[in-house]
């Protein structure tokens, strides 16, 4: 159990690390515009808490608690005058909010909600399915790291949804042209799909429509910042025994099934004939140079951000669901810098070398993973998000049982009798 003492005097300083920038938004109804920026920014609290010995289970039940206070007050208060801009004739409103008077009201509520609770915890409810992470990202020869990922087992704790069904969010993001698309979508996709108004009854449409969405709020920012970046995306939402998948440009998402590889997507790549028919038809042009190019620049077909390809490079993201029988062994997110450089049924014996060697222990599977496409020759940034389904132990144990299942190499180290 955590120390409430302890955990109190961390969201002092925590306070004091508040961000004093101003939060803008396009006018709507103010509390909407409240709820989403709170949610936002109060998502950094979420990994603060946990690195510091929080459970990722009491901290994102805490933060919503204590959102659920906020919500309660007149957000009026927190109001600045209305902005204007002029640009190419269109004029702009947005809503301005005092994001250091936003942001300090919350972090007092959620001081009271840790008083409260240090009196009585209320029942936190786990996941009942078993979910394991190995996460590993390096810069690789890059001069700067563009990726990003996020992962929120905690999803239902996060966003207040009370129902007996597990959910779990994950995503990784591959930014270019600097990294402000790749940032804004690890922190706007998730708010946008918890807080779709059909994340509970249809979350496959809240998924895919959360990327339009943010394609939209991103390049809102960009037109007014000047922002030219972009970033694919691919993302999963587990949702009881069903797997939702969204993607946009060529990050991919794979399933490992009973040491199968199941391909569950086609990438967003400018060669693809139904993406360069698309292109063609608006007045661009797919060249070659290097490698297949959208109008002679990005290698990729569909993306959040790029305001000045727009509407060549597509906001527009593909989806599909996919039944959860509990024979998978385990999900992968990665981004194009492990795809161009591994296959995915090279993804199968590499985990299960590495199951093997370190006797089915999987947290460090993705950095395995990552130096496999290294070795291969990757030279881009390269980030990889592997969710163990069943224990890797179990997975491990099986394959051994049904050593045809091996690949050529892992047979021959098995036979050589070099076991646990």
């Amino acid at each position: 159990m955590v120390s409430f003492t302890s955990l109190l005097i961390k969201l002092q300083l925590l306070i004091v690390m508040i961000s004093k920038s101003e939060l803008k938004s396009p006018i709507i109804n103010i509390e909407a515009v409240a709820q989403f920026k709170l949610m936002q920014s109060i998502l950094l609290s979420l990994p603060f808490l946990t690195i510091r010995g929080v459970s990722p289970l009491l901290a994102a039940s805490l933060i919503h608690a204590a959102v659920d206070e906020v919500l309660q007050i007149d957000f009026t208060e927190f109001k600045k005058q209305s902005g204007e801009t002029e640009e190419e004739g269109d004029e702009e409103r947005f809503t301005l909010l005092d994001g250091d008077s936003l942001q300090r009201c919350f972090f007092n509520k959620l001081w009271d909600v840790c008083f409260e609770w240090k009196k009585q915890l209320p029942p936190l409810r786990p996941l009942k399915r078993f979910l394991l992470v190995s996460i590993h990202a390096i810069r690789n020869t890059r001069r700067k790291m563009e990726d990003r990922h996020v992962l929120l087992p905690e999803f239902n704790q996060l966003f207040g949804l009370s129902d007996d069904i597990d959910r779990a969010y994950f995503a990784v993001f591959d930014g270019h042209g600097g990294v402000d698309a790749a940032n804004y979508s690890a922190t706007h996709l998730h708010v946008n799909v918890g807080l779709h108004e059909e994340v509970v009854k249809n979350p496959a449409e809240a998924l895919k429509c959360s990327f339009q969405k943010t394609d939209e709020m991103f390049l809102f920012k960009a037109k007014r910042e000047r922002l030219r970046s972009g970033t694919t995306g691919v993302s999963a939402l587990i949702v009881g025994n069903k797997l939702h998948i969204a993607w946009l440009g060529d990050s991919q998402v794979m399933l490992v099934r009973q040491g199968k590889a199941v391909t569950l997507m086609e990438p967003h790549k400018p060669e693809r004939e139904d993406e360069k028919a698309r292109i063609e038809a608006l007045g661009g042009c797919v060249t070659y140079m290097d490698c297949w190019r959208v109008n002679g620049t990005l290698a990729v077909s569909r993306a959040i951000g790029d305001l000045y390809q727009k509407p060549y490079i597509s906001g527009d993201a593909d989806g599909d669901s996919f039944e959860l029988t509990g024979s998978e062994d385990y999900l992968l997110l990665a981004c194009d810098g492990f795809f161009d450089a591994i296959k995915p049924y090279e993804v199968v014996d590499l985990v299960l070398d590495h199951l093997m060697q370190t006797k089915g222990v999987g947290l460090k599977a993705a950095e395995r993973l990552v130096a496999a496409a290294k070795e291969n020759g990757s030279s881009d940034n390269i980030t990889v998000l592997v969710v163990f389904l069943r224990d890797p132990q179990d997975i491990l144990a099986d394959c051994l049982r049904d050593p045809k299942s091996l690949g050529a190499d892992l047979s021959s180290y098995f036979f050589s009798g070099n076991r646990f």
